[in-house]
């Protein structure tokens, strides 16, 4: 009998059929078997200048499927956080980021159960014959971490156990000079920053690019598959397209200020010189950025409004205003300039653009930008330069017709 090697594409969609985001992406993403690994990888191949997951055919053929499926996430995990790439040790991955990166991604929800644990009786082996064992955050002796932290997180966590293994008296694993008890990612990133420069950047545009087609896919069909909520959150952040909020809000700003004047003995007064003081004149602009929460306004579209809000706060304070049928008053907060927010929903009802007209109005700003799906009835005028944004699809067919500026984002 004729044994045919594993080959994982012809095992992908079964595999993948619950789980619709990454059977989109993974359709986007190369798979090459090799036997130059143990387990599997994920790296930019420097020709095809594509992210690539290779893989071992002997170690994923010998796995059951629900692990199968497991690799499949993590090895996909590592690409969608960046750790392939942006977020990689300018010195050098060492066994601590190794974990790190492991724990960030084995402590998610989704990924329980899916990889084999410390406590699984017969864990399966790669070609070298190590016995594979994934980092969960809560097992063995990460006992003590939580799940759901970052990499950043967990690497800041793993350095403190390392001090306090130095200050330990010898027992095994404590004070050994090794306080991970030779533990290590089940997963060879050893090729993770291997390509480097122009091929890299290529790369990351289209690992985007495939990215946000997979959750516009997984958006349309309203199913993400057991994807968390945090780390899809997190997903539609990093595929926004940015407007240039910089040259729009400079004009706006600049259009919304107002003058206050007040008397200053310093200045010397042109028509009476040394007989009634001079005037000084401060011109400032409060800015008012209303942000719908309805039930029409999904979370990728909130996300993508905070996104471009990111921007904005680089170069200007503002007050942020969450509506749907009313102004939610005690949700109201001032964003600093040079902070950054992640996006949030406080609001489910229905819409109505007179709420925040008449909130802006009543506080007397002086420029009000509203971010909307522009479904609903036309406002009342508002007493400052009022401007929208929205999707491109919604600017193309909005509810009502208005001379006032509207900006169309990607999303």
């Amino acid at each position: 009998m004729i044994i045919v090697p594993f080959s994982l594409n012809t095992h992908t969609a079964r595999l993948l059929m619950q789980e619709p985001f990454f059977a989109a992406l993974s359709r986007r993403i190369d798979k090459t078997p090799t036997d130059t690994i143990p387990t599997a990888a994920v790296r930019v191949n420097p020709e095809r200048q594509q992210f690539e997951l290779l893989y071992n055919p002997a170690f994923m053929g010998a796995l059951s499927d629900e692990h199968k499926l497991g690799v499949l996430m993590h090895e996909f995990y590592h690409i969608i956080f960046e750790h392939v790439t942006k977020r990689m040790p300018a010195d050098g991955l060492r066994r601590i980021d190794n974990i790190a990166m492991d724990l960030a991604i084995n402590g998610l929800p989704e990924m329980v159960g899916k990889l084999p644990c410390n406590a699984d009786p017969g864990p399966p082996t790669g070609s070298a014959g190590e016995p594979m064992k994934a980092c969960i955050p809560g097992e063995g002796m990460f006992a003590d971490l939580p799940s759901g932290m970052t990499y950043e997180w967990y690497l800041e966590a793993l350095k403190k156990m390392g001090e306090d293994d130095k200050k330990s008296d010898g027992e095994p694993g404590n004070g050994d000079g090794d306080p991970f008890e030779g533990a290590d990612s089940f997963d060879d990133h050893g090729q993770f920053g291997e390509c480097e420069g122009t091929a890299q950047e290529i790369a990351k545009e289209r690992l985007k690019e495939a990215v946000k087609k997979a959750a516009e896919e997984a958006e349309k069909a309203r199913n993400w598959g057991s994807v968390s909520s945090s780390v899809r959150k997190d997903i539609l952040e990093r595929v926004q397209t940015h407007v240039d909020w910089r040259k729009v809000m400079r004009y706006f700003i600049k259009t919304s200020q107002r003058a206050d004047r007040r008397s200053t003995p310093r200045r010397i007064n042109r028509r009476f010189p040394r007989i009634h003081p001079g005037k000084r004149v401060r011109r400032h602009a409060r800015i008012a950025i209303s942000i719908d929460q309805s039930g029409s306004v999904d979370d990728r579209m909130l996300a993508a409004f905070f996104s471009e809000l990111n921007e904005l706060a680089e170069i200007a304070e503002f007050t942020v205003i969450p509506f749907d049928c009313n102004v939610a008053e005690d949700k109201v907060y001032v964003w600093k300039r040079g902070q950054t927010r992640k996006w949030e929903r406080v609001l489910y009802g229905g819409t109505c653009f007179n709420a925040p007209t008449k909130y802006v109005n009543a506080e007397g700003f002086d420029g009000h930008i509203i971010l909307t799906d522009l479904c609903a009835p036309k406002p009342i005028a508002s007493n400052c330069q009022r401007m929208w944004m929205t999707t491109k699809a919604y600017a193309q067919r909005p509810y009502f017709q208005t001379n006032e500026r509207v900006i169309a984002i990607d999303c």
